[in-house]
Parts: structure tokens; sequence; C-alpha cells
């Protein structure tokens, strides 16, 4: 059944490609760009926006030009909706890309699946962007549940930790983060010292972080974005409790340590790809960061390189399909992809008809003397 479901799905996408003119390809991507994770989506807009605007500079893709069209979604379910609704009018688009926002990407995935169009690595660690394997979706970051898991158990074991707490994100972020390490205590044999949730947009901790403290954990997991990591962060240190924190990728940024300043040395974080560090730069990744920072006057960071990456496989694919691109050519171009370790240090990525997850692996990285540092090389997230 699921082999014929496969089957009529090529059967459809091989005469529809929506987005696709003589001269240009559109692209689609819904980001926040104003509400509570706008530190994110400015990066993931500007990493896709620099590696397309390279391409379009050596001459674009078999003589078109990609065209990156991003609405702003504000985090907002709602408005990702309508958002959707006016990147399918018009002429449309063939492919969206790096939408940003788990309950941004579950309210409008089904739509952009609906009408034909790729939905490409968005910036919500959830198996449903890549499981059941769909010719349409194909996912970046492994779910929360897979990801979080194996940096926590290697800080459990190499530290004896025993007494397990969570603050989460009180929505499907959130919950998979909590599953995830639910599954982990499982297996190590310990039970939760206490759990804890906020929801979406809060900005006080204090009563949150006084239950876990006054439980006695010795380790809290954070399923927290940008701005409530530092929230929750903050709130522990500055009421002396000096307990070891580990936040998921979402907080794996250079905006943490920025704007969180001196506090939030010792916080750790599960890693998907690394931080653009200008210090110790290899040539290629030098030049890309001066690029960047003339280009957008400001400091690269981890999700520019997540989604350059990410759009850099696209890319590829767009050229692997040939000069009459469809949407089944390009998928299984996708699907076909190989790649090793890159100038940024990225981990290998390889699609099959399979698996349409590209990242396989997590580092765990600490804030040190205000940057991030990783403290593990690689680790399997199954």
């Amino acid at each position: 059944m699921r082999l014929l479901f496969l089957c009529l799905a090529f059967l459809s996408l091989a005469t529809r490609a929506g987005g696709i003119t003589p001269t240009e390809i559109r692209v689609g991507s819904l980001q926040d760009l104003s509400g509570p994770i706008a530190s994110l989506g400015v990066h993931f807009r500007n990493g896709t926006q620099m590696r397309f605007d390279e391409e379009n500079a050596r001459g674009g893709v078999h003589g078109r030009q990609l065209k990156l069209l991003v609405e702003d979604t504000g985090y907002d379910p709602k408005r990702g909706v309508l958002a959707t609704e006016k990147l399918l009018g018009g002429q449309g688009i063939f492919a969206a890309i790096h939408n940003l926002g788990s309950p941004v990407v579950m309210a409008t995935m089904p739509r952009f699946v609906e009408a034909g169009v790729l939905h490409l690595f968005p910036g919500a660690p959830l198996s449903q962007v890549y499981e059941p394997v769909h010719p349409l979706k194909f996912g970046m970051s492994p779910s929360y549940t897979l990801s979080v898991p194996p940096g926590a158990r290697h800080l459990i074991k190499e530290n004896g930790f025993r007494r397990v707490g969570i603050l989460y994100q009180d929505d499907d972020m959130g919950r998979e983060v909590q599953r995830g390490i639910e599954t982990l205590l499982d297996e190590l044999g310990l039970q939760w010292c206490e759990q804890s949730s906020y929801k979406r947009g809060a900005t006080d901790f204090s009563s949150q972080i006084a239950r876990l403290k006054a439980a006695g954990c010795d380790f809290v997991v954070l399923g927290t974005v940008v701005r409530e990591t530092i929230g929750a962060y903050t709130e522990a240190r500055r009421g002396g409790w000096q307990v070891p924190m580990m936040v998921t990728a979402s907080g794996y940024t250079a905006q943490v340590p920025q704007l969180g300043g001196a506090a939030m040395d010792g916080l750790y974080a599960v890693a998907l790809v690394p931080q653009p560090e200008a210090e110790g730069a290899n040539r290629a990744l030098a030049d890309w960061i001066v690029r960047y920072k003339e280009k957008f006057r400001t400091e690269p960071n981890t999700w520019d390189v997540y989604t350059w990456v990410g759009t850099d496989l696209f890319v590829r694919a767009l050229h692997a399909a040939g000069p009459q691109p469809t949407l089944q050519k390009v998928s299984a171009a996708l699907e076909q992809l190989r790649t090793t370790r890159d100038f940024f240090g990225s981990q290998p990525i390889a699609f099959s008809p399979t698996n349409h997850l590209a990242l396989g692996q997590v580092r765990v990285a600490q804030i040190r003397n205000g940057r991030w540092e990783n403290v593990t090389d690689y680790l399997p997230i199954r």
C-alpha cells in the first residue's frame, strides 16, 4: 500500500512545476521577523538569501534566477496560514524552504504539500516534517526526541547526574523534548526529578525555576527558544542556583551569549551545525564570513550556516534535475545527494529513498567566556 501511494504521488508530481518561468524559480519562506524568535528568523532569511544570491551571480540554475519570497508570521500559526495562501497565489512557488517555528510549520505544511509544493528543511525539529517519507517533504533537523537525548546522555554519564528536571514550552516543540528525555531516563533507569512548563511567549520564569530548584534537580534540560533560554537561565543564576542546564539546538545561537551576557557562561546546548567563528577559520570560511558581514552588516551565526547548507542542497538538486525541472526530478535528485564535511565543518549528509532527514548527528557545546565551544565531536542520534 505504501509503495502504491508513493508511485501515485510521483506520477502526480511529474507534470506539476508551479513557480517556474523561463527566467526564474520562485521559492517561498515563512519567517518570524517581528515576534519572539525574530533573532532566528532574520538569520534564517539571510543564510537562504546569501546562497541564492551566490548562485544568481553565477548565472542561476540552468539560466533561471532564484527568487526568494519571504513572509513574516510573527511566530503565529494563524498569520502563517494567511502567509501560505499569499505565497501560493498568483504565480505560485516551486518550493517552500526553511519555514521557521514548529507551531507555524505544523499549521502550514499540509497546505503546501496539498498544493504540490516542495516543503524543504523547515526550522521545526519535528518528525512529521520528514516522516513518513513523502516525495515533497525533506527535513534538515532531527526531531527533538532524537536530537536532545544524545547530548543529555553524554552529560548525565560524564557528570553522574541523577536528578534530571525539565523546563519546556507547552506546545509540540516542548513536548517533543519532554518525550525524548523521558525515553532517555527510562533507558538509564532514572525518573524525573521535576517537570515544569510555560506558555509560548512567556517572559517570567521565576515560579518554574523555583519549582525545579525546590525539587533538588542536579541537571535541567531546557525545551526553550532564544529569549526564553536567556530568561530561564538568568533567573536561575540570579537566585544563586548554579545547576547545569542544557538547551536544545533552538538555543544554540550566538544571540544567547550576546544578549544574555556573562550570566550565560556554563550553559550547554545540542549543536547541529557549527558556529561560524572568524578566529581560526580556514580560508573558505573566513572569506564567507567577510562576504556575509559586507552583505548584511551583522555577524553570522549558526542559523546562517544551517540555512546556507540547506539551501545549497536545494541548489544542487535543481542543477541535477536538468534544464526542465519538475517536482519529481528535484525530489529524486535530493534522494541521491551525498555531501562530505564542508568548509564550515558541517556533518556529511546522505539522503535516500527511505531517508529524507539531512542531519543524523549532534554535538554538545558550552558557552565559555562569552562564546560557544564544542565539548564533543558529532554523536549519532540513533
